[in-house]
């Protein structure tokens, strides 16, 4: 039936905002930007998995009502919209480093994780962005992790 996804979206409030922060500090380009009259089609993609495109959209008509778009736009400012996106790196202090660098603000520092080392960072809008290095190997979840998580250890 289906065989891969191809564009997902994510919420932004401003897309030239988004672009340079997508573009300028996460290393996307720009696949289209395009003015479609009811709404810009912009997509960003990352050099290394070009098929895949992240859909930057603001809330609104004709996808949305006024009403709806300004719920959207009031969940994605207070991160409540869930995890936009789950980065893959070889080495994830070293992007760490070189995003804080760029002057990216992270929510997470690097942390040992069961599926390999992940820490995790929001966009200017609020979106929850993961970035992880994956373990070698099967993933093996201790009583332990699940304690950690959950804030009892």
């Amino acid at each position: 039936m289906f065989n891969r996804i191809r564009i997902h979206s994510v919420m932004v409030l401003d897309q030239d905002e988004a672009i340079e922060f997508y573009v300028g500090k996460l290393g996307f380009q720009v696949e289209a930007d395009v003015d479609l009259g009811f709404m810009r089609w912009l997509t960003v993609v990352l050099p290394s998995d070009p098929e895949r495109e992240i859909l930057l959209e603001v809330p609104g008509p004709p996808s949305q009502s006024e009403e709806v778009a300004a719920q959207l736009r009031d969940l994605v400012t207070k991160g409540a919209m869930g995890v936009a996106a789950i980065l893959t790196t070889d080495d994830c202090q070293k992007t760490y480093d070189e995003l804080s660098a760029k002057g990216v603000e992270f929510t997470e520092k690097p942390t040992p994780q069961p599926y390999g080392v992940d820490c995790a960072l929001r966009d200017p809008f609020g979106n929850h962005i993961r970035i992880t290095q994956p373990a070698a190997g099967p993933v093996e979840v201790t009583e332990e992790d699940k304690a950690r998580w959950r804030g009892d250890a």
